[in-house]
């Protein structure tokens, strides 16, 4: 009798034009036993390709990359009117923030620091595998108050009229997911259960036709929900 099959690796193509950045990446995620680079590739011309061809679980993108940034290789492959999107994790600098905050923009799932431990880019892999957005609030909140000014200019944008169908306390979640407070803080602002607080997020991105919690970031911003009076 035979034990039930072990679930398949987590497919990562690993995007860097830095050759060293790239083996360090391949040495992290081949010692863990559910994670399979199955390619690298070393510009954003090259990635977009290769990840259209080789279809893996979770790409790996850096930001500053010859012939394509990592930016507008994210919009290509998990940005605004992509049939089947794919699943992008950035890894920058923090001198970058700027260029993070549009990777995000352009379909990113979520992005880490390239100084950031092994354990938490395999984290990150994982998550963003699994679907989830990987929005660390301590850097979401330098993130988004280095550009504030131009963040809160409200602008226009395709899920902004369905704000209105929010209840005030979806409202109320949703502001501060984009303050950058994780589900537990936002639980210990409310007085509510960690449990609830995932129910009002599931329901704020069902009814904002939002992929994940990045989104949801970007849009209140985008639309001036976060604003210089909060």
């Amino acid at each position: 009798m035979t034990g039930p099959e072990a679930p398949a690796p987590i497919r990562v193509l690993v995007c860097d034009d830095q050759e060293l950045v790239r083996t360090g990446y391949v040495t992290i995620f081949t010692a863990q036993p559910d994670i399979e680079v199955v390619g690298e590739a070393g510009d954003g011309r090259t990635a977009v390709e290769s990840a259209r061809r080789l279809r893996p679980d979770v790409v790996v993108m850096d930001i500053r990359m010859p012939l394509l940034d990592g930016i507008e290789a994210t919009r290509l492959l998990a940005g605004p009117g992509v049939v089947d999107p794919m699943r992008v994790l950035v890894v920058t600098t923090f001198n970058l923030d700027e260029y993070v905050y549009e990777a995000l923009r352009a379909g990113a799932s979520g992005f880490l620091l390239k100084d950031s431990p092994p354990r938490e880019l395999v984290h990150g892999v994982r998550t963003v595998d699994a679907g989830e957005s990987l929005l660390a609030p301590a850097v979401t909140r330098q993130l988004v108050g280095r550009f504030a000014d131009r963040l809160r200019r409200p602008q226009r944008h395709p899920a902004a009229p369905a704000l209105a169908a929010l209840a005030p306390r979806e409202t109320e979640v949703l502001k501060l997911i984009a303050e950058g407070l994780s589900n537990t803080e936002i639980a210990d602002r409310l007085v509510i259960s960690r449990e609830t607080v995932k129910t009002y997020v599931s329901r704020i991105l069902t009814k904002l036709d939002l992929r994940d919690r990045v989104q949801a970031v970007v849009l209140a911003h985008r639309v001036g929900l976060v604003g210089a009076h909060d």
